[in-house]
C-alpha cells in the first residue's frame, strides 16, 4: 500500500459525546452549563464537524464523571475487540483467561483437595470470584469464606489469599484493575 493511502492516527469519532449525553439523561444545555462550552460547539462536536483540544476534553469528560483519557479511548475506539482465550494450568487449576484494558476474566476448575495460595495473575487491582459449582474455602489473614453455587465475594486482590477447592468447583474470577483518577 502506498505511504499516501495509509493513515498516521487513527480516527477520532466525538459523536460518541451524543451518546454519553443521552446515556446520562441530560440536554446540551445542562451538558454546556457544566462544561463552560457552547451549545454550538457540542453540537458541531457530537456530529464530528469539530476537533477537539485537550482542555475542551477534559471538561466535557469531567461533566460525565470520566478522565479526559476514557472519553478519548471511547472516541478513539467505536468498534468491537474480539479475542482468543488463553488456556493455561497453575496448580490444581485449569484456567482459561481473557484479558483487555483494565479487565482479566478468568474461567476456573479444580477438583476437590486443590489449593493455591498466592496465584501469580495478580496486580494492584480488585478480585471478584464467583461460584459457579462446587464449594471452596478463600482464606485472608484475618478472615475466612466459604462460598457454594451462585454465591461470590470481591476483595483487594494484593491481600495475600488463599483459595481451597472444598469439592469439585467451577469458578469465575475477575481481575480489574484500580482506577486512580484525581
Amino acid at each position: 500500500m502506498p505511504l499516501s493511502d495509509t493513515k498516521l492516527t487513527p480516527e477520532l469519532d466525538f459523536s460518541v459525546v451524543r451518546e454519553v449525553r443521552k446515556q446520562a439523561g441530560m440536554t446540551l444545555q445542562e451538558v454546556a452549563d457544566q462544561s463552560g462550552l457552547s451549545i454550538a460547539s457540542l453540537s458541531k462536536l457530537e456530529r464530528n464537524q469539530n476537533l477537539v483540544e485537550l482542555e475542551t476534553l477534559y471538561r466535557l469528560a469531567r461533566v460525565f464523571g470520566l478522565s479526559a483519557s476514557d472519553l478519548l479511548s471511547l472516541a478513539e475506539s467505536r468498534t468491537a475487540h474480539r479475542k482468543t482465550i488463553e488456556r493455561y494450568q497453575s496448580g490444581p487449576f485449569e484456567f482459561e483467561k481473557l484479558s483487555y484494558q483494565g479487565i482479566e476474566l478468568f474461567h476456573a476448575e479444580a477438583k476437590v483437595g486443590g489449593s493455591l495460595t498466592h496465584p501469580e495473575a495478580h496486580g494492584d487491582d480488585h478480585e471478584i470470584c464467583w461460584v459457579r459449582s462446587g464449594r471452596i474455602h478463600i482464606r485472608f489473614s484475618h478472615e475466612q469464606h466459604k462460598l457454594g453455587p451462585g454465591e461470590a465475594i470481591q476483595f483487594d486482590a494484593v491481600l495475600p489469599h488463599t483459595y481451597e477447592i472444598l469439592e469439585d468447583a467451577t469458578l469465575v474470577i475477575a481481575h480489574l484493575q484500580k482506577t486512580h483518577r484525581f
